[in-house]
């Protein structure tokens, strides 16, 4: 009896196209769809100095939402249930551990001074230095994968390991806007060889002054933003590679939960510190995503000293479908954040 063909198969036989393999047309499309965005975004907000009022933040952080969203309709409609879950999965994470890196962009801020109408120039540059940074990881990450499973092992550990760090420093200190900032090696090098000038020129990043050229205050921010964005990287490329071994949802989720980050920074700013429990919700999210990653090393292992190399069996309870892992994530971070508004409302309570 002839066996059925699958869906995959069958369309894989028709085109030539594996249906996991997205054209070069559609990448094409999307990074040019994706870089229209962010010149669009120059354009209207960096390149007339100002600081954003509330309104004008939480209308375009909307506008970026929506977009979002829309996006991953379009996947679920035009690809698969599977992959549209997947980017919204992706997306969710991404965009909390973006909220995130948002304690260190107030942080930085504060510590240069820089004025509030000149922040949303050094943002935006910042958050396209961290998209194509993360592009490359994610190139990286891709080709990895391909050629060796046991990658996961070590993405697995690296997100417990960090999901360990981030609860043990939540818990022992909390997260607040008001720590100091610790400039990484990079930067502390270009602050003692490059020829700065002591206070911001506008939004400049470099002058000239008797024929000779200086950097400004902002190109340092700039810099410290990009390298902040590159050690956020590190964490949010293997817990989204825990949700989805397809590059384009990976990137796609990445840059989707980039784009509008600069209005989220100026809408929640002031109201960051109140999310007392954010490190704690990340922190159990990664472990999750290890966790799933490990389990998925295991079942693919070709160690040769674990098993003889042989894949590994595992419990059936331990097989995480993707829809699962977006409630979890999405109940994580439900059940962080209204803790926190409640725990922050009482402290305030308490010193009235």
């Amino acid at each position: 009896m002839e066996q059925p063909v699958s869906t995959a198969a069958a369309e894989t036989a028709l085109t030539g196209i594996s249906p996991d393999v997205v054209p070069l047309w559609v990448w094409l499309a999307t990074i040019g769809g994706i870089a229209a965005l962010f010149v669009f975004d120059f354009l209207t907000h960096v390149r007339k100095p100002h600081e954003p009022s509330f309104k004008e933040s939480a209308l375009w952080s909307t506008f970026y939402m929506t977009l979002a969203m829309l996006f991953g309709v379009g996947v679920l409609h035009f690809w698969d249930r599977d992959h549209g879950v997947e980017y919204f999965a992706g997306f969710i994470t991404e965009k909390s551990l973006s909220v995130d890196n948002l304690f260190v962009f107030v942080i930085i801020m504060k510590s240069f001074m820089v004025p509030r109408a000149y922040q949303q120039k050094a943002l935006l540059i910042g958050i396209v230095i961290a998209l194509v940074m993360r592009g490359i990881f994610i190139a990286l990450g891709a080709a990895a994968i391909e050629r060796f499973s046991w990658v996961f092992y070590l993405f697995g550990l690296f997100l417990l390991w960090t999901a360990w760090k981030l609860i043990v420093e939540s818990l022992k200190h909390g997260k607040s806007t008001d720590e100091a900032y610790e400039p990484n090696g990079l930067v502390k090098w270009f602050q003692r060889h490059l020829p700065t000038t002591d206070d911001f020129r506008g939004n400049a990043l470099t002058i000239i002054e008797n024929g000779k050229r200086f950097f400004t205050p902002m190109f340092i921010v700039i810099l410290a933003l990009g390298m902040t964005d590159l050690l956020f990287a590190l964490d949010s490329i293997p817990a989204i590679y825990g949700l989805t071994d397809a590059p384009y949802i990976v990137f796609t989720a990445n840059a989707f939960a980039l784009l509008g980050l600069l209005q989220l920074y100026f809408l929640i700013g002031g109201l960051l510190d109140r999310l007392v429990y954010l490190g704690i919700g990340l922190s159990l999210i990664l472990a999750f995503i290890g966790v799933k990653l490990i389990v998925h090393a295991v079942e693919a292992n070709t160690l040769p000293f674990l098993n003889g190399g042989q894949p590994i069996a595992v419990p059936s309870w331990m097989h995480i479908e993707i829809d699962q892992s977006l409630m979890v994530i999405v109940g994580i971070l439900v059940i962080t954040t209204v803790a926190s508004l409640l725990k922050s409302r009482s402290d305030a309570r308490k010193a009235a």
